[in-house]
């Protein structure tokens, strides 16, 4: 039997669940009579995502349809972080969509201090972009999940437990 157990818990998301979404929202946009016109582009790369339209109703349309096909792909929408819509030439608007990924220091700083000051049984190390919590007991991992899951509305990213051992 091992002397400790630990999980880390990170912010990350599934990209390939990520692509199938975008590529449903193509789709969709070129099928849709209000959108078909629009001449949107969406392009996806690895930490971002860029619509480019006719109008700024017609990127608001593409995001709310983003939203939804994220959500029925079990995204989280926190991942998504969207920028100002910006005038680009030839009448045509852009929106830049950044996509959340890993934990930022502030976080896992204030996370490391929330399990430090509410649970004595275990301990919080910071690792890049994740956050490594260890305990002698099961138990007290659980109740340490639980400690972080309450804390999860007011953070701005979404967060899993991984590696639970």
């Amino acid at each position: 039997m091992p002397s400790s157990y630990s999980f880390d818990v990170v912010s990350e998301f599934d990209q390939q669940e990520l692509v199938n979404a975008i590529d449903q929202l193509r789709r969709e946009v070129d099928q849709r009579y209000d959108l078909k016109d629009s001449k949107t582009k969406i392009d996806i790369k690895e930490d971002e995502l860029s619509i480019i339209s006719l109008s700024d109703m017609t990127i608001e349309s593409v995001k709310d349809i983003l939203l939804q096909k994220a959500t029925k792909r079990n995204l989280s929408l926190k991942i998504f972080d969207f920028q100002k819509i910006e005038i680009i030439g030839g009448n045509m608007v852009m929106q830049i969509v950044k996509l959340r990924k890993g934990l930022s220091q502030e976080t896992s700083k204030k996370l490391s201090k929330l399990v430090r000051d509410n649970m004595k049984k275990v301990t919080a190390s910071i690792q890049g972009e994740s956050l490594r919590i260890t305990g002698k007991n099961k138990d007290d991992l659980q109740s340490a999940i639980s400690l972080i899951k309450t804390m999860e509305d007011e953070l701005d990213i979404a967060i899993q437990f991984q590696n639970y051992r």
